[in-house]
């Protein structure tokens, strides 16, 4: 009897079962479709034997029912294929009632198909001296048909939708499905090779070794499941609409006070063994140093992390005499993000960059620490878009010289313009191109443009003798800042004595060595430096002492306390006194009146800048402004 094939398939496919279950198991929908697929192509390969069974001892067995155990054979090659429909679709779609929809559709195909192959004829062939067994017929041919539409259909949809489908599946679904005709084929042409049984188990193989190994998802040091199971697991939670909680535990370098690697290893074991007497947990590695334990939802998680906590309190290994103190992020609700990318970034900012850490070292993700970060994400991606868009302009606001009793400078200033046209608040997009090193970029870029605008306006035709360029905390901190700006002057013909650069007080603090390699560089070179926003940062007037700048900048703050509060008006007298002693000039920012003006002015104020003159202009703008305010400059 030919069915040494299909019993070489049914073993492969026992073996193949034996490994699946001894391994732990993450409930994903991909392994959930598998296994159906897997039972459904063991019950084909049983039943082909059982069919093979039946003709062979056709005399022995009434003839309906050899018939019909040879038609169930059939229909089950069409289940077959029907589950490796279902099987990519669990991937395709995203949103259960989208797959639910669609599933329900190919269902009805099915049993139709299933109902048409019970009730047409069939004829059976079988020859034992040849070695020839199999069935034909209407109700083959009708299974032929079927079985290669839905084949074609899997193949169609792995391609049109390629983008939602992996291309390890795509590659292994279409093997499988390859592999499965090929010996339907080869069968058809020589029905001694009883081959479509056997090849059905191959395809499991090729599934399995490629995809739905559960020791793809273990990490081998720990046995826990890994990041690409948390990945996998809670992306599927997201589709679903399923909500949950989860703690990171982070266990930075330094939380073992110089312990052997054994013993490290055996005190995590330890705690791993605490975490599995909670088995409503999912416990994942995520990497090296990061474990996530993900709950069904916030009860259940606050109750298990006050025990958690509490365990930590007691101490670890022989009687309890070693302490860790990691880090721990917790996300009660997962509904603050939208995706487990999203979510990954929310713990991983908070887990990493937090600047005050809680005596406890526990942080809790809120819905406003999410909403925060989603804009600064947003905010990037508007930079990112406006630098490449080319949207990003430089707008001047004159400074006005009471001294020359005209405009003599101004202070290049970024905007950022949406697509729509609208502009972006500085305020909105500074702080945070500085936190993501984003400022380097966009500082050069503002640089180059305030550069060309110097070198084809001819400024100094119009009585503008500098232009103040501001420069960020992390320029200060950048080596290569000296050299990449006399490159960008030497380019654009620009002489030095029109670059003036805006320093901070905390910039020079935190950087202090490599701002004054780099002003002692381009000093040299003939730019010229002011010390901004003076007042606001962390030093004290004798730091003005130590910094090669040639003007100080009140900030507007400073401006306006001198008119608002009378301890202010001594403060800044004796620091006007300090820094004319130090023959410096005094630039007063933020005036915005005509009093404010004169007495600045009478106080012997060098220069001023505000929005009495004007507010920050277009490029074009300014132009225009300083030819009408400056007339006698012509």
């Amino acid at each position: 009897m030919p069915i040494q094939m299909q019993c070489c398939g049914l073993v492969l496919m026992a073996i193949l079962l034996y490994f699946y279950k001894s391994q732990k198991t993450i409930k994903l929908n991909t392994s959930r479709a598998f296994l159906n697929a897997f039972f459904m192509t063991f019950v084909c390969i049983l039943f082909d034997i059982i069919s093979c069974i039946a003709i062979t001892n056709a005399e022995f067995i009434p003839d309906f029912l050899v018939r019909f155990i040879s038609k169930t054979y059939l229909v089950t090659l069409v289940g077959v294929g029907f589950f490796a429909l279902m099987y990519i679709c669990t991937e395709i779609y995203s949103v259960k009632s989208e797959y639910n929809k669609t599933m329900l559709r190919y269902s009805f195909i099915v049993v139709v198909a299933v109902i048409l192959i019970y009730a047409l004829p069939i004829e059976i062939y079988s020859d034992e001296e040849a070695g020839v067994l199999y069935s034909a017929g209407p109700s083959a041919i009708a299974t032929y048909c079927v079985a290669l539409a839905t084949v074609i259909t899997v193949v169609v949809r792995l391609v049109r939708d390629k983008a939602k489908v992996s291309r390890a599946r795509r590659i292994s679904v279409i093997s499988w499905m390859g592999v499965w005709v090929a010996a339907a084929l080869i069968q058809f042409f020589n029905p001694k090779l009883l081959l479509v049984g056997f090849a059905a188990s191959v395809g499991m193989l090729v599934l399995y070794l490629r995809l739905e190994n559960p020791g793809f998802n273990i990490d081998s040091q720990t046995g826990l499941f890994n990041h690409e199971a948390f990945v996998q697991y809670t992306t599927e939670l997201y589709n679903m609409n399923i909500r949950f909680s989860v703690l990171g535990i982070i266990i930075a370098s330094g939380s073992f006070r110089a312990l052997h690697s054994d013993v490290e290893n055996e005190i995590i074991r330890e705690a791993i063994r605490y975490f599995y007497t909670m088995p409503e947990i999912t416990m994942f590695r995520h990497s090296t140093n990061e474990v996530f334990l993900l709950f069904p939802d916030r009860e259940t998680a606050d109750a298990d992390i006050k025990k958690i906590l509490k365990r930590f309190e007691r101490g670890w290994g022989k009687n309890g005499g070693i302490l860790i103190s990691p880090t721990w992020v917790y996300v009660p609700n997962s509904g603050i993000a939208d995706n487990t990318a999203e979510l990954l970034h929310f713990m991983r900012y908070v887990g990493h960059n937090s600047a005050e850490m809680p005596e406890n070292r526990f942080y809790e993700v809120t819905a406003e620490i999410a909403n925060k970060l989603r804009l600064e994400k947003d905010t990037e991606q508007l930079i990112v878009d406006a630098i490449a868009g080319d949207r990003v302009e430089v707008w001047f606001q004159p400074i006005y010289s009471t001294e020359d009793h005209r405009f003599t400078s101004a202070e290049a200033l970024v905007r950022i313009r949406r697509e729509d046209g609208s502009l972006v608040p500085p305020g909105l997009f500074i702080e945070i191109a500085e936190h993501n090193g984003m400022i380097l970029q966009l500082g050069e870029l503002v640089f180059k443009k305030a550069c060309r605008f110097i070198g084809e306006s001819q400024i100094n035709l119009y009585g503008i003798k500098y232009i103040e360029i501001n420069l960020s905390v992390v320029q200060c901190a950048y080596n290569e800042l000296a050299q990449d700006y006399i490159r960008i002057m030497e380019e654009n013909r620009v002489s030095p004595e029109f670059i003036n650069l805006e320093i901070t007080e905390s910039a020079s603090m935190n950087a202090r060595k490599i701002l004054l390699d780099n002003m002692n560089r381009l000093i040299d070179y003939g730019v010229s430096f002011s010390l901004d926003d003076f007042g606001t940062g962390h030093s004290n007037l004798n730091y003005i002492m130590d910094m090669p700048v040639e003007i100080v900048k009140f900030d507007k703050g400073m401006t306006n306390a001198y008119f608002e509060d009378g301890k202010a008006k001594y403060i800044m007298d004796a620091a006007m006194n300090m820094i004319r002693g130090l023959d410096l000039k005094i630039v007063s920012e933020g005036v915005e009146t005509a009093e404010q003006f004169y007495t600045m002015e009478n106080l012997g104020i060098n220069y001023i800048q505000g929005y009495y003159f004007s507010k920050p202009l277009p490029a074009d703008e300014f132009l225009e402004f300083i030819k009408k305010s400056n007339k006698t400059a012509f």
